[in-house]
């Protein structure tokens, strides 16, 4: 089959005429009369680990006054496999407090992000990473995202070889351009012709983000299935032997647009390690010349796969790499939540999984949480890593340092708030949403903490208090927040308004289905209500809410 002819869309002719993501970002920047960038740049953007912003809960006030939205902008981090130092985390709280809100928000792709960056402060921001070796290349964009791998290291005994594919996957499929270096960090100029075409991205770079996550059974808190492309290590007497292969995974989709769904990975084989960097780079390259160009709403690896078939795709690989994939190992995932408290590794080493509600580092209301991570950091005895359930796990802590970081833990209520939080409010998890994320339309991480404090209360009527249940918020459909993955999934449809999804396993194999619409929250907790009784009442055994719901057929 070849590469069929396609129309340029918007984003396609941005990206063609950017000369390598340059753009006019630079001149944007010294554009004192808005706090905004041209259009074009930013699109380009992006590509920076950079979006553009505004306070929405101020538009109204703004526009009544005709004042310009108070535009800034949110800062996100390439991480892969999601470790920093202590000395990282320590700028990191020095630069979120100088230059953004003060408040570091840990994200479901294993990174941390800043918002409330005003223009003039993006360089200073960037500069200042620079200077600990952080930065924010390709973790917004047409590209490959940030790499996720499970999180803790007491999962494993070989995990640091496995931890080790997120750098060098990310490395391998980070853009070529020096536009990064020239623009935020002053690097010298090349001449455009002494810039060689990206061998990978090439001028249109690929038709939409790419991400990649990497799972060591049982333990599937990277929820692989819902990237574009999963590796499933495979372990046999504490030998990694390769990964498992999964492709096509996503979730956003579009209100009102049949053509668009969430879709979980498909499982098309199995490679040893040492073919698995070049088949994810030609993994790469088939989607950067058979994906929709024309239509961003279809242009994710899901779509080219279902388009095309999965054979087709598969065999277009192989014939790229010249591998061909062997039949799937056996695996099985049993979880994909956070191992709260502390664990230890085989080495003896020790890890303590803090729960931070929504990914959410502030000190607010008396928990000073915040400050409890900065204490940590200078005592340069632990590092830090961050999960895809938005939570950190202070790590590799020598056993002559547990004390230490214990008595922090305790000293500011962290050890108290992990462990007493209920198991739902550990399942949580809510994307930005309102205020400034500029596609929501109902809020998200301000609402479910609220909401599932009258959750917990109907759990307890039901005597179900204990009961882990996966619960996902997203303010809009695009699915930042996995909520199509979750045992309960709220989809905001419009202020105060949310699709209730039910219906996931525990396990992160099955999509859930959307069971009701437009609910408000009265209409939510009634529904809840209704169906705890129920679960409480019929479930067998040690069945899951999900698996419950699923299998008394509501969702028909």
């Amino acid at each position: 089959m070849s590469t069929p002819e396609k129309k340029e869309s918007l984003a396609e002719k941005v990206k063609r005429l950017s000369r390598g993501l340059r753009g006019t970002l630079a001149e944007s920047l010294k554009d004192e009369h808005t706090g905004s960038l041209r259009s074009d740049d930013q699109l380009l953007l992006k590509f920076h680990g950079m979006y553009q912003q505004d306070d929405r809960d101020r538009r109204d006030e703004r526009a009544l006054k005709k004042l310009e939205r108070l535009y800034s902008f949110m800062i996100r981090l390439r991480i892969p496999g999601g470790m920093i130092g202590p000395v990282h985390w320590e700028a990191l709280h020095n630069v979120a407090g100088q230059n953004a809100t003060g408040t570091i928000k840990i994200t479901t792709r294993q990174t941390v992000q800043l918002h409330g960056i005003l223009k003039s402060k993006i360089k200073p921001t960037i500069k200042a990473f620079d200077q600990v070796f952080l930065d924010s290349v390709a973790a917004c964009g047409d590209v490959n995202r940030n790499v996720t791998c499970t999180a803790n290291p007491s999962t494993s005994p070989i995990y640091k070889e496995v931890f080790s594919y997120a750098g060098e996957i990310s490395r391998s499929l980070l853009p070529k351009t020096r536009a990064y270096y020239e623009i935020w960090l002053d690097e010298e100029k090349l001449a455009e012709k002494e810039e060689p075409l990206d061998p990978l991205y090439k001028e249109l770079y690929l038709p939409r983000k790419f991400k990649i996550a990497i799972a060591i059974p049982p333990y599937n808190d990277v929820d692989l299935f819902t990237n574009d492309v999963g590796l499933i290590a495979i372990i046999e007497n504490d030998v990694l032997q390769g990964f498992n292969v999964s492709i096509g995974g996503g979730l956003g989709t579009t209100h009102g647009n049949p053509d668009t769904y969430p879709r979980i990975g498909s499982v098309i084989g199995y490679i040893p390690k040492k073919d698995i960097l070049k088949t994810i780079y030609e993994i790469v390259t088939v989607q950067r010349d058979f994906g929709n160009r024309e239509d961003r709403k279809l242009s994710r690896l899901k779509y080219t796969v279902d388009r095309l078939g999965l054979d087709f795709y598969k065999a277009e690989v192989e014939k790229r790499t010249g591998i061909s994939f062997e039949k799937a190992r056996e695996f099985q995932f049993t979880t994909r939540t956070d191992e709260f408290g502390w664990s230890q590794d085989k080495a003896g080493n020790w890890h303590y999984a803090v729960f931070v509600e929504n990914g959410r580092v502030l000190d607010e209301n008396g928990y000073l949480l915040k400050t409890a991570l900065l204490e940590v950091s200078k005592t340069r005895r632990a590092v830090f890593r961050f999960t895809c359930n938005q939570n950190v796990i202070l790590s590799d802590i020598f056993p002559k340092d547990k004390d230490t970081i214990e008595s922090i833990l305790v000293k500011y209520g962290v050890h108290k708030k992990t462990t007493e939080a209920s198991p739902i409010r550990k399942n949580s998890i809510a994307c930005v949403a309102l205020s400034t994320c500029s596609l929501a339309l109902a809020e998200g991480q301000r609402y479910l903490p609220v909401l599932v404090d009258k959750i917990e209360d109907l759990l307890s009527k039901h005597n179900l208090k204990s009961e882990p249940i996966t619960i996902r918020m997203t303010g809009c459909p695009n699915g930042c927040a996995r909520p199509y993955i979750s045992e309960i999934g709220l989809v905001g449809t419009a202020y105060g308004k949310y699709n209730l999804h039910l219906g996931a396993d525990w396990e992160g194999m099955r999509l859930n289905k959307k069971y009701k619409e437009n609910l408000d929250e009265s209409a939510i907790l009634g529904e809840l209500d209704n169906l705890f009784g129920k679960f409480s009442k019929d479930r067998n055994g040690k069945e899951s809410f999900g698996d419950f719901t699923n299998r008394i057929g509501i969702l028909n």
